[in-house]
């Protein structure tokens, strides 16, 4: 009979002590309800103890989370249509206020954090263009709401570490997507235009250069020559001066020969002269 009532108090002690024993793991955050009214919070990874049956222990994920969202449209600064798709990133940070905010259903606070990232959304894309929305950079567009986001998502005890944009539709309204590949082009006209005035710029600047060197080389290359001409000139007016020098007669008579053969190359030239003109000394019979 004794061994028969020891065998329900094991058992039930047993279930006691498994009752309150409880396991955090690694990346989890633990509260401890005391009939329903939160007792104790943020509790780490670890094994720990409850009272059974009084108390009950909530265990949620403290890793970070990825929050989707169905595609939102909205108006740009041009009343255009765009539809962009995007999802968050974020994790618990108060899991108090994530338990009573939620009652511990992270569905609920994807409904929770929804409206506040779309509402933060829609403020910025509203003070853009299309063309800034489509063709900027979308890490611009978000990273300045992030901290907007998490004032609004204080409440649900969630911080949100980043917000990226997946994708963003244009409409189905020929106009509009006309309208951007006109704005597109329009663009790239431009930096072409800049890009072949630089060019241009570059080219004329190269050619100036390029004029201003030929103009110096021809100067110095025609200070040379005149240089040298004149060197030659002098060296022939020294040779010739010490050749008269040596014989001045036969130096008379090639000087005169020179000037026969120069004054009559073509064969037509006429020569009107005076009888007893120096220059026809040496054509007379007499000579």
């Amino acid at each position: 009979m004794r061994i028969n009532l020891w065998i329900p108090a094991i058992l039930a002690a047993l279930l006691a002590l498994m009752g309150s024993v409880y396991v955090v793991g690694e990346g989890q955050v633990a509260i401890v309800l005391n009939l329903g009214r939160v007792a104790r919070w943020d509790i780490g990874p670890g094994l720990h103890f409850k009272w059974p049956l009084v108390e009950t222990a909530r265990v949620f994920d403290r890793r970070l989370q990825v929050l989707e969202a169905e595609p939102e449209r909205y108006l740009t600064s041009e009343r255009k249509d765009v539809s962009v798709d995007f999802f968050a990133v974020g994790q618990i940070q108060d899991v108090r206020a994530f338990y009573r905010a939620t009652g511990g259903d992270e569905k609920v606070a994807v409904d929770r954090l929804a409206p506040i990232i779309r509402d933060s959304l829609r403020n910025e894309i509203n003070s853009r263009t299309l063309q800034q929305v489509v063709s900027g950079d979308r890490g611009d567009v978000t990273r300045r709401q992030v901290t907007a986001i998490n004032k609004g998502a204080e409440t649900v005890g969630v911080r949100i570490v980043d917000l990226r944009i997946k994708k963003i539709d244009l409409p189905t309204d020929s106009d509009v997507i006309k309208d951007v590949y006109r704005r597109m082009r329009a663009q790239r006209q431009q930096v072409a235009s800049r890009l072949r005035a630089e060019g241009e710029e570059q080219a004329q600047t190269i050619r100036a250069k390029a004029d201003r060197d030929r103009v110096v080389i021809v100067a110095e290359a025609e200070r040379d020559a005149q240089k040298l001409r004149g060197e030659g000139d002098a060296e022939a007016a020294r040779i010739y001066g010490t050749a008269a020098n040596r014989d001045p007669a036969f130096y008379a008579f090639q000087r005169s020969l020179e000037a026969y053969r120069k004054s009559f190359a073509d064969g037509n030239s006429v020569i009107v002269l005076e009888n007893d003109d120096p220059f026809l000394q040496y054509l007379r019979n007499d000579r």
